[in-house]
């Protein structure tokens, strides 16, 4: 296939390094600044920098960027879209960025497949970018109006660069779940490291705080921009885990010692129970 990707930092530019290590595809990088281009086309992880004009020729075009910067691009070039090519997305959220896309599908013929590579690291870039970054992960689908054929394909892809599982899903599900797997533990590390006392942890912190507090260097940009468009779900969540907090904050502020335990094994029982 030719694949084009637009948008080559950490997520855009770890398919175009896997699509190339394990793949035979012909990869076109379309980038808004020049250098991680440069250092695509240098290091081989794309055949070719391209234009708008390069979609013309796609029979595939992976969207790296956020969220409304993906959508935006589509409006922008839909009329360039083959109608035989299919669009996935990348993003962390897809109940604001699916019905937009199907339906900019549906005006210019091509095909719309939703995806979330549950897959990153702390840092971003391309430079962060790594050809086994999917390895072992999840891939989320939105198949929406797609057809069978094309979600099929998307997810024959997704298998042959290393991801684990692909997991199907509908917007709505997928935005609850990623509110509490990945959106909230954002929430909570930073959160953590407000606290006053996190400057002097050194000496002090070994596993537990590397775990918490892990994903709070974080991009605020992005994740504004994500928990705003996921606002009600993440709220929800917020919601659950306050009152939890609550619950154990006053077992702590009664004295209540068997009611902390309870709730303490309680959580116990609860993770053993998922087998992890």
């Amino acid at each position: 296939m030719n694949i084009v990707i637009s948008g080559l930092g950490i997520i855009g530019g770890s398919f175009a390094k896997a699509l190339k290590k394990y793949t035979d595809h012909y990869i076109t990088g379309l980038n808004r600044s020049p250098k991680p281009l440069n250092d695509a086309l240098e290091c081989g992880a794309i055949d070719e920098i391209g234009t708008p004009d390069s979609l013309k020729k796609a029979d595939l075009l992976i969207l790296g960027t956020f969220p409304q910067a993906a959508v935006e691009f589509v409006e922008k070039n839909a009329h360039l879209i083959p109608q035989n090519c299919i669009v996935a997305d990348t993003s962390g959220i897809k109940s604001e960025i699916c019905p937009r896309m199907t339906e900019l599908s549906k005006q210019y013929g091509f095909t719309f497949v939703g995806c979330h590579p549950m897959a990153g690291k702390e840092k971003n870039g391309f430079s962060a970018s790594d050809a086994d970054l999917f390895c072992g992960a999840s891939c989320i689908l939105i198949p929406g109006s797609a057809s069978f054929e094309a979600v099929d394909k998307v997810a024959k892809l997704a298998d042959k660069i290393g991801f684990g599982q692909i997991v199907y899903s509908t917007p709505e599900e997928h935005d609850r779940m990623i509110a509490f797997t990945s959106q909230l533990p954002h929430a909570i590390a930073c959160s953590y490291v407000l606290s006053p006392v996190c400057k002097k942890h050194k000496g002090f912190s070994a596993g537990s705080y590397r775990d918490v507090s892990r994903v709070a260097h974080i991009n605020e940009k992005l994740w504004t921009e994500l928990f705003m468009e996921n606002k009600q779900p993440l709220i929800e969540e917020m919601d659950i885990l306050i009152n939890n907090l609550n619950d154990i904050k006053n077992a702590l502020q009664t004295g209540d010692r068997d009611e902390l335990e309870k709730l303490l094994a309680k959580s116990r029982q609860v993770k053993e129970g998922l087998g992890e």
